[in-house]
């Protein structure tokens, strides 16, 4: 999926001055990429519209959307986001970090997995099916992030699994995270019980101060903390 996304340069810094932005419906970002091989990456600090990013990220290719980012008068670049800040109470948009990308240049993201089918171990013999890593990274040109990979785990029985390197190939795409990485698999019905004393741990566990949340696509250096 590609979208478009409008920016604005800016050239005030600080907390004070990103209130400023937000209380004017935008948000505080930060453009990197497009410097010379070599070139420590310079951040262009830029203001978008939170509802704008926030409809991107949350539809269905999400994080890895291809945006068409303009920034006043310029042409368009292609972009993705690399890092985005959520108020850890409204889940608002604070702050967003983006990339430029060449189209021609592969590159690495994380995929969501989506299961398809149910198992016959679940139908036939009472199992669990135990998603364990919902996400793997995939390396392609950027026109080609799929916007989800599909795991047909119909024919699974209990005790066995599906693993990143028995994913169906693609020519598209070339998987990155560890081979033996397990993906789904099939338990016994008792295996239930794990969850339960996990619940139980954690509802016991002190609760931490919240703070911003911060989901994170790749290192980057940022101005002063807005």
């Amino acid at each position: 999926m590609t979208a478009t996304l409008e920016a604005r340069k800016r050239d005030t810094f600080g907390k004070n001055a990103a209130r400023q932005i937000r209380r004017a419906g935008r948000i505080p970002a930060v453009l990197y990429g497009g410097q010379a091989p070599g070139e420590q990456p310079v951040g262009e600090p830029i203001a978008v519209d939170p509802k704008e990013l926030f409809r991107i990220l949350h539809s269905e290719s999400g994080v890895n959307t291809l945006i068409g980012l303009k920034v006043d008068d310029a042409a368009a670049t292609r972009v993705l986001v690399r890092e985005y800040q959520l108020d850890p109470i409204t889940h608002r948009l604070l702050h967003a970090d983006f990339y430029r990308i060449a189209m021609d240049k592969t590159l690495t993201v994380t995929v969501p997995i989506v299961i398809h089918g149910e198992a016959r171990g679940v139908k036939q013999q009472g199992g669990l099916l135990d998603f364990v890593h919902r996400e793997i990274e995939v390396e392609c040109l950027p026109g080609d992030i799929p916007e989800h990979i599909t795991v047909d785990v119909t024919e699974l029985l209990i005790g066995q699994s599906i693993r990143v390197r028995e994913l169906a190939v693609d020519p598209k795409w070339k998987a990155m995270s560890e081979p033996e990485m397990m993906i789904v698999h099939l338990v016994p019905p008792r295996a239930e019980a794990a969850p339960a004393e996990e619940e139980a741990a954690a509802e016991a566990a002190p609760v931490a101060p919240a703070e911003p949340e911060v989901i994170k696509k790749g290192k980057a250096e940022k101005p002063e903390a807005e």
